[in-house]
């Protein structure tokens, strides 16, 4: 089915919960794989294993299902030669072990599961290579009894580990060897047993060093007393070695010579897991199978969805016999949406093989595609509106839909201007309906409700809404269009009377008096209001300073060339040098320059009224001899001559 429904309907949040209930990663994986099918008899004997499954769910909370770690990666070893190692030989007699009590607990279920039972029939048991698996491998280990040579081999290595620990206690007890030993410890170095001499003793104890500290000071030494008591061990250790290769290898070959056989268990206990977790999962949800039928016939009964658990309404719904097309109105949060949903995802998880939360007596139609168009879909990295991304999903399902295809949008036509959007949906649901597609959808538009009343095929349908409580039902009523009580609904919530008045006459272009219409007090929110008043405070305070700042004049700019009045002299000056980062002009006083704040300074006269256009100030700011060098040195470079730019008169 189409993989966008699918996640619009949370179709995959259920595989999600599902896989919680299956045991192994084979089932796991399987469960992942679980898709919605259109093939009757497909539906039919997936479902009859859900319910078989879920009847003995009911009779028993211990079923023997193997978790079947690992066991794939086991089975390509065997299959490549590779020799197990005892704990994967120990997963495959638990294994057998279990197929063997799974068949027997199948058996005795066969009168509540004749159909899921039989499936057991092909489980081969593999006592023998069970029972020898168990002899030889225990916790994980090859025993001791595996074979009468690994016995005895094992008892002379224990045998010579305690000789070899005997007298290395001897020596380290010893008087001979005491101040020489720098530590009264026995380590291994490099599988053999050796003792810590201290450094400058090293030849005074008969043996052989095979290592030495990072320091130096320490070397670790072989005593000649315990070298061939060790070199005994070594090769015990190495007969060892071989006769547990020789036993794993010819338990592997056993497994390897009924790899078909194993193949075939792991299989049937995977497929087990597979269905006993739709069972538990119908059991979680209090699910049930439905009937199905092929003529687009659904008679939902108390359908729950079931990602609501106990907070969902039961839905009853009807359609495909007197009518094709439900086109359901009603207010926001009123649960259209949710019934939509609930509609889409029960028939996808029904045609997946999976039980249902409804009551007895549902009956769903078998959908070759659901097609869906739920939500805004607003994607900001394709920039497209929400009106956009509805419309390429309408065009998409306008494409596909057929006459044995589900089809659910909601809120047809929304997010544009409304008198367009009506006519668009009006439209969509005629195509539609050519087709002979099923059809579920909402709306906001009243006209649609006139549509779906006169429209052969057509039908209303209204969520409930208690108009004095201000709740809604999340109850389905079918054929009967849904009210916006939107008036209402604002009078109650203590919008002012006159506005709610005012707005109706703007809808229905009539007069009408609201006055006996009863409706609360709003409740006054004081938290908004308080800071909604530090607001008004902040922004008075704001334009209060923001008038004071225009009370402060702004001293003028000044030009090189203008006269100004310097307040703490008493006297005028000429600008010669523009302001500087500290706010200080360079001024012409007395034949001196000197630098003056621009608060200290005021126009006088400016210098268009005192010099003609173009006047070069050099004449009165720069001496003759800076004017003469300047000429110079404008017309060519002389060595050795400079200029001071800031040199005045």
């Amino acid at each position: 089915m189409n993989n966008k429904s699918k996640e619009i309907l949370e179709f995959y949040k259920i595989i999600d919960e599902l896989k919680g209930f299956a045991l192994s990663d084979i089932a796991k994986e399987r469960i992942e794989k679980l898709e919605p099918v259109v093939q009757e008899g497909m539906i039919r004997l997936a479902l009859k294993e859900t319910t078989e499954a879920r009847k003995i769910v009911d009779i028993s909370s211990s079923i023997p299902i193997n978790s079947l770690k690992n066991m794939s990666g086991v089975v390509t070893k065997i299959e490549k030669g590779i020799v197990l190692a005892p704990e994967e030989l120990e997963n495959i007699a638990d294994l057998l072990k279990d197929t063997t009590k799974i068949k027997r607990f199948m058996k005795d279920k066969e009168y509540a599961a004749p159909t899921i039972s039989s499936y057991a029939y092909s489980i081969c048991e593999l006592d023998e290579v069970r029972g020898e698996i168990e002899r030889c491998i225990v916790h994980g280990m090859v025993d001791d009894k595996a074979s009468n040579k690994l016995q005895k081999t094992r008892k002379r290595i224990y045998i010579l580990e305690d000789r070899i620990k005997s007298k290395l206690d001897s020596i380290l007890r010893s008087d001979k060897y005491k101040s020489y030993i720098q530590e009264a410890v026995v380590s291994q170095r490099d599988g053999r047993y050796a003792i810590p001499v201290k450094s400058q003793y090293k030849n005074y104890m008969e043996g052989e060093i095979h290592d030495k500290s990072q320091s130096g000071s320490t070397v670790f030494i072989e005593p000649a007393e315990v070298k061939k008591l060790q070199n005994e061990l070594n090769e015990n250790k190495f007969e060892e070695e071989k006769e547990v290769y020789r036993i794993l290898s010819e338990l592997t070959a056993a497994i390897f010579e009924n790899i078909k056989e194993l193949k075939i268990n792991i299989e049937t206990m995977a497929n087990y897991d597979f269905i006993f977790a739709k069972g538990k999962y119908s059991k979680a949800i209090s699910g049930r199978s439905v009937e199905f039928n092929t003529r687009n016939y659904i008679n939902l009964k108390q359908g729950k969805h079931p990602l609501l658990g106990d907070n969902a309404v039961p839905l009853d719904f009807v359609i495909g016999e007197d009518y094709s097309g439900l086109v359901i109105t009603g207010p926001n949060t009123g649960g259209k949406t949710v019934a939509l949903k609930t509609i889409g995802l029960l028939t996808m998880m029904a045609q997946a093989g999976l039980h249902v939360p409804a009551a007895e007596g549902s009956e769903l139609a078998i959908f070759q595609d659901v097609l869906v168009d739920i939500g805004d879909g607003q994607s900001i990295a394709q920039s497209l509106s929400t009106f956009s991304s509805h419309i390429n999903n309408i065009i998409s399902i306008l494409a596909c839909a057929g006459r044995n295809d589900l089809v659910i949008v909601d809120e047809l036509g929304s997010g544009t201007d409304p008198g367009e959007g009506m006519g668009i949906a009006v439209a969509v649901l005629e195509e539609l309906y050519r087709k002979g597609a099923t059809i579920c959808a909402t709306t906001h538009y009243s006209e649609i409700k006139d549509f779906a009343e006169k429209h052969e095929g057509f039908v209303n349908g209204s969520m409930g809404f208690d108009i004095n409580t201000l709740r809604p039902l999340y109850k389905l009523n079918i054929g009967k269009a849904g009210e916006s009580n939107a008036f209402l609904i604002a009078l109650r919530l203590g919008m002012n009377k006159k506005l709610i008045e005012r707005a109706h006459f703007v809808t229905y272009k009539e007069e009408k008096n609201y006055a006996d219409v009863k409706y609360e007090k709003p409740v006054e929110n004081t938290v908004e209001k308080e800071a909604h008043k530090k607001q008004i405070r902040e922004f008075k305070a704001g334009v209060k300073i923001e008038k004071e700042k225009q009370k402060i004049k702004k001293a003028p700019d000044f030009k090189i060339g203008d006269a100004v009045y310097i307040s703490f002299m008493k006297r005028t000056g000429i600008i010669c040098e523009e302001e500087n980062g500290k706010g200080e002009y360079g001024v012409m006083v007395m034949n001196r320059k000197i630098k003056i704040n621009r608060k200290r300074l005021s126009m006088y006269i400016d210098k268009k009224d005192l010099y003609p256009e173009n006047y070069d100030f050099d004449i009165i700011f720069k001496s003759k001899e800076y004017r003469k060098k300047n000429k110079i040195m404008s017309k060519k470079h002389v060595e050795g001559m400079s200029i001071n730019e800031g040199e005045c008169k």
